[in-house]
């Protein structure tokens, strides 16, 4: 399984938020065999958000030769061109490590806050794909748009690869997102917290043959304390805005034994990335994931 870390661009342990905790982590993704680092967007949300895109730009020099990946960009709440000039910028100074995934976004606040309809969110990300597969896959732009005019010209620079930034596509599983998936995307994303193994293969059949899935944020807190394992809960679950339950159940906060037996059963699920996020110590956290929860 191909292991990714989401960078801290929050801050749950009061460790802060810098550029050498991006860094650090992303350094330690690298030694420890991972093979990539990830990114998402919010604009508004419960705490201090770091923006994904600066976050992976901050980090292009310590993470080796690491994939950076947007899990996701929402191209609403930046305009798809303009995502595309920052994914292109990135994946020019990193030599060809970027990988787009984006999404609709599931924050009505994100887009009250750039001023738009969060019921055309849909509408917006099914144009999104057909432009960003467009100028950063050189697939044909198809049909009128909307939302987003075509581009005139072909942006420059250029991707660093001949053959473009691999787009892949965010849903939570539903039988529309999976459709759009397949007709937008080079891979799935999945949500870990809205999401359990037997709906992930389920999802993971109606896909075309050979299509990789991923699964991302994947909350994860290692531990064989009981009441540490709870706390953190008790801070993750409002943020979320879900039962602390019933969220114990589908992410890895826990005991080392409980954290792998959930990612094993997601590879035997047909999950082929894992990109989790440790809610702090992050050095420490993702040598618990390499030595001890990874298939």
């Amino acid at each position: 399984m191909h292991l990714g870390l989401h960078l801290p661009q929050l801050d749950f342990d009061g460790s802060g938020l810098s550029r050498s905790r991006l860094t650090g982590a992303a350094r330690a993704a690298r030694d420890a065999g991972f093979g990539s680092v990830s990114a998402n967007d919010h604009v508004l949300f419960g705490g201090p958000w770091l923006d994904g895109l600066v976050s992976l730009t901050a980090v292009v020099e310590s993470s080796g030769d690491l994939e950076l990946m947007t899990s996701v960009a929402v191209p609403a709440l930046h305009h798809p061109l303009m995502l595309a000039k920052a994914l292109v910028a990135l994946d020019l100074l990193s030599e060809g490590r970027v990988v787009a995934g984006i999404g609709p976004g599931s924050s009505t606040a994100d887009y009250d806050a750039v001023g738009l309809d969060f019921a055309e969110r849909w509408q917006r990300l099914d144009e999104a794909a057909r432009l960003l597969r467009h100028v950063l896959r050189g697939a044909q732009l198809t049909g009128p748009t909307r939302h987003y005019p075509a581009p005139s010209a072909p942006l420059s620079p250029a991707p660093f690869r001949t053959e473009g930034v691999p787009l892949w596509i965010g849903s939570w599983g539903s039988p529309a997102g999976l459709r759009r998936v397949a007709r937008h995307g080079d891979g799935w994303l999945a949500s870990a917290y809205n999401t359990d193994p037997a709906t992930f293969a389920a999802g993971r059949a109606q896909l075309p043959a050979g299509m990789p899935a991923a699964l991302v944020t994947m909350w994860t807190w290692v531990t064989e304390d009981d009441d540490e394992a709870h706390r953190r809960l008790e801070v993750l679950a409002p943020l979320l805005r879900r039962d602390p339950d019933t969220l114990r159940e589908v992410i890895c906060i826990g005991s080392a034994q409980r954290c792998a037996e959930l990612v094993a059963s997601y590879a035997e699920a047909g999950c082929e990335r894992m990109h989790f996020w440790p809610l702090g110590d992050e050095d420490r956290q993702v040598e618990l994931i390499a030595g001890l929860v990874a298939p």
